[in-house]
């Protein structure tokens, strides 16, 4: 990518027979159904924040762009991005690039780059570490701490704010609205079935 600013955001493709049936197009004298763009799931423990993971990595295999992972130090960000590569095939270790700050996942399908941001000083030294040219071919990108690279990242299509509730966890998902077929899936009890409430 040339040029300064902010980074281009990667393209958004669905595959529309991944999209729920709410999703599809409507018949002509019918308004087009409204998809929810936000939702507030629990989960408890870390096995269903992997379940999760791995329930995220079917729903964005038709889409690329920007996946920011918001919460505080141990809150399951890395648990969650997990369980999303677990889901995408990728099965050798994961962990959170807290002192490289990218971590490239290629052989997946979407390609994912995996960023944490928390020790970040500037966000120019994301020129630096070569994001440009890793956003070159479109994919997933997953951003732990986004706030600490402000200005310098794509926006995001898909955010997850994770908050302590006790034994449980918190997960707010929030969606632009080419990508709210994710959130509608998300609402669906299948999900809660077998993900949220699998023992």
């Amino acid at each position: 990518m040339s040029g300064s600013g902010h980074l281009k955001r990667g393209d958004h493709k669905t595959d529309q027979a991944s999209l729920p049936s709410s999703a599809q197009p409507q018949p002509l004298d019918q308004p087009p159904a409204r998809l929810p763009d936000e939702i507030e799931l629990e989960v408890a423990g870390e096995s269903a924040q992997l379940r999760l993971g791995a329930r995220l990595a079917e729903l964005l295999r038709p889409y690329r762009g920007t996946v920011y992972l918001r919460g505080d130090l141990g809150a399951g960000k890395t648990t969650l991005v997990r369980g999303l590569l677990r889901g995408l095939g990728y099965q050798g270790a994961v962990r959170s690039p807290t002192y490289t700050l990218i971590e490239p996942y290629e052989t997946v399908e979407p390609p994912v780059v995996h960023l944490d941001l928390y020790r970040l000083a500037d966000p120019e030294e994301l020129d630096y570490l070569g994001l440009r040219d890793l956003l070159e071919d479109p994919g997933l990108i997953l951003v732990e701490w986004p706030e600490r690279g402000a200005g310098a990242l794509p926006p995001a299509d898909l955010e997850l704010q994770i908050a302590d509730a006790g034994e449980r966890r918190r997960i707010r998902v929030r969606a632009c609205p080419r990508w709210a077929p994710v959130v509608a899936a998300l609402s669906a009890p299948s999900t809660a079935q077998t993900v949220l409430d699998a023992s």
